[in-house]
């Protein structure tokens, strides 16, 4: 028999695999992603030298540092994201978003942002980068930039801070010579200042050890993740950013995703430039 014969899952292991998946990280595989799935684990076996799908699901499963899990983790939710994405919605955070975020706070009190999940830090750091470009409050409210992703390997990229030309092609020139170094190869590193200033951690969303950290959040970017989520996922990732938002804090989604379709606890804000859903003051 051939080594492709060998290698294959079954409908008991794909369902086994999806289970556990979904209970780690929250995250639902339709049967329409098979192939997608079925590929990268079968990568992932022929890797690690298992020739069962048991075998590795064992080795994956029980493996004291977890290393093979995140690597997985790694494959299963590879997202491919640029600077600038959704701009509307970054023109929409320096405008009525955080003039209403500020409109009663005393001026020594930080305003935090979330950004959840963050990537390879393309979000965050246009988020940073927004802020000190448009924000005209920038130089008399500190900012603390919060950013995480479930995928442990990602993160170190996001604090190296180097990009693709494809990651940066949608900046102004100004803004790219002004915030960027090139490195050569078409790849480009943000400036150190901007990589001090966000700070990445770990965190999945289905853990509450992991995001308790989050508590006193003005504003949580959480787009393109919970069209991943079963309807139960999204009932839970609703209930964390409720209780991580403060009072009247704001939350934005993909531009397909509808809070309102998942929880009764925010209200929709429509604003000029984005649709926003806000926890109740």
């Amino acid at each position: 028999m051939s080594e492709a014969a060998e290698l294959a899952l079954t409908d008991a292991d794909f369902a086994k695999f999806r289970d556990f998946f979904y209970r780690k990280t929250g995250i639902y595989f339709e049967d329409s992603k098979r192939y997608f799935v079925d590929k990268r684990i079968l990568d992932r076996m022929r890797a690690t030298g298992h020739d069962s799908f048991r075998s590795y699901y064992m080795f994956m499963r029980f493996q004291a540092s977890g290393e093979e899990f995140q690597k997985l983790v790694s494959l299963m939710t590879v997202n491919e994201t640029y600077f600038f994405r959704e701009e509307y919605q970054f023109r929409c955070l320096v405008g009525p978003v955080l003039d209403e975020v500020c409109r009663h706070r005393r001026p020594d009190e930080v305003v935090r942002i979330w950004s959840i999940p963050c990537s390879s830090g393309e979000e965050p750091y246009s988020i940073a980068i927004y802020l000190l470009e448009y924000w005209p409050r920038i130089d008399e409210v500190d900012v603390e930039i919060l950013a995480s992703d479930i995928d442990a390997n990602v993160l170190e990229r996001c604090r190296q801070g180097i990009y693709s030309k494809r990651s940066v092609q949608n900046l102004p020139r100004e803004i790219l010579e002004k915030y960027f170094t090139p490195l050569g190869q078409g790849q480009y590193q943000i400036c150190e200042d901007l990589r001090a200033c966000v700070d990445f951690r770990q965190a999945n969303l289905n853990n509450p050890a992991e995001t308790r950290f989050y508590r006193g959040i003005d504003v949580i970017f959480c787009r393109n993740l919970l069209i991943y989520f079963s309807d139960e996922s999204r009932r839970q990732a609703a209930d964390v950013f409720y209780d991580a938002l403060n009072p009247g804090g704001f939350i934005f989604l993909g531009h397909s995703e509808s809070m309102s379709r998942i929880s009764p606890l925010f209200r929709v804000r429509r604003f000029p430039d984005a649709i926003v859903y806000q926890k109740p003051k």
